[in-house]
């Protein structure tokens, strides 16, 4: 029988004990926590991903959840008014409607998306909603504002004085043709300070310090396209795909061509047989190129992947498609996918 004396002198023992103890074995725990947090990574497309990173760093460096760090991230262009191809600020359609496409996936294999929303700047977080409050996974059009609207998502006007000039202009030709890797240029055909014709996105991948995964994409699509046309970027398994026991992969460019190949499903189901990331894009690539040669020398179409190790690759049809990296090393990497031609 321990009597309450010995107890406290047990306790005293114990406690100087501790103060022992060298310095690294009592900071163990706080060892623990930073390898747990070097373990994060969030990947994202294009130069304006640095950013985009950093609000997701911001998430992952506290041990939150890769759900949470993606949809901060790709909130930072969805707000950004010099970025044309996403969020508020993006160019619109032919009839000047700015038409927002997002998708968000977690650890677990739920998902949620909305097509062709308009007034709603952070598309991605109406997706989330879709996901978490909703029986379904996609909605579309005026029922997915009105999903928005109920959810206390305020009704904004998208449309830029710059946005609305460059539609004017390209009205007096009306000629369509996209501008490959527009987001890496300063294309003025219309002479307009800052006017960029663009067709691009922002799909980011995330592994936090519990070593799950999350995605999400999300995009103002193609500058001009014709009124309720919806690209790759909402469709899970073509914009982006996440498998938890495998990995993640996003896309970027022409959606046509990603969607015909379920592109980010495919580069998962690559990695799953033993493809590196990197292998696992070039593969899917190449699949664009076997069904239309040709078409694929005229456009731009680049994936992007993280495996469950934590490795990351890229591949593009075209030069110039660039991916940015944040971990614990560093925050602002860019790097320069590689390309077929």
């Amino acid at each position: 029988m321990i009597n309450r004396r010995t107890f406290i002198q047990k306790g005293v023992i114990g406690t100087a004990s501790l103060a022992l103890l060298p310095k690294h074995y009592l900071d163990a725990e706080t060892k623990n926590e930073n390898q747990s947090t070097s373990k994060a990574l969030v990947i994202s497309t294009w130069d304006f991903g640095i950013a985009a990173n950093l609000a997701a760093w911001d998430i992952l460096k506290r041990n939150g959840r890769a759900l949470d760090a993606v949809e901060a991230g790709v909130k930072v262009p969805e707000a950004d008014l010099k970025n044309t191809t996403v969020g508020k600020g993006g160019y619109p359609d032919r009839d000047g409607h700015v038409t927002l496409d997002a998708c968000i996936m977690d650890e677990n294999g739920n998902c949620g998306s909305v097509l062709a929303l308009e007034h709603i700047t952070h598309a991605v977080s109406v997706a989330r909603l879709v996901m978490e409050k909703t029986p379904h996974v996609m909605l579309a059009g005026e029922g997915a504002l009105q999903f928005a609207l109920e959810n206390g998502f305020q009704k904004e006007n998208l449309l830029t004085e710059e946005s609305e000039r460059a539609w004017k202009e390209w009205l007096k030709k009306a000629e369509y043709s996209p501008i490959m890797n527009i987001e890496n240029q300063h294309f003025s055909p219309n002479k307009l300070p800052g006017n960029q014709y663009n067709h691009d996105t922002i799909g980011m991948l995330a592994i936090d310090s519990q070593g799950n995964l999350s995605g999400a994409c999300t995009t103002s699509g193609m500058a001009f396209k014709m009124h309720g046309r919806v690209g790759d970027s909402p469709i899970i398994g073509a914009g982006l795909y996440v498998d938890n026991e495998v990995g993640g992969a996003t896309s970027t460019g022409v959606g046509e061509e990603v969607i015909r190949t379920v592109g980010s499903f495919l580069v998962v189901e690559l990695m799953r047989q033993g493809y590196s990331p990197e292998a696992a894009c070039k593969e899917a690539v190449q699949r664009i190129i076997k069904k239309k040669p040709e078409t694929a020398k005229e456009i731009q179409v680049g994936f992007l992947a993280v495996n469950k190790k934590g490795e990351y690759g890229a591949y593009a049809l075209q030069k110039g498609f660039s991916f940015a990296v944040c971990n614990a090393e560093k925050q602002d990497l860019l790097i320069k996918g590689k390309s077929i031609y």
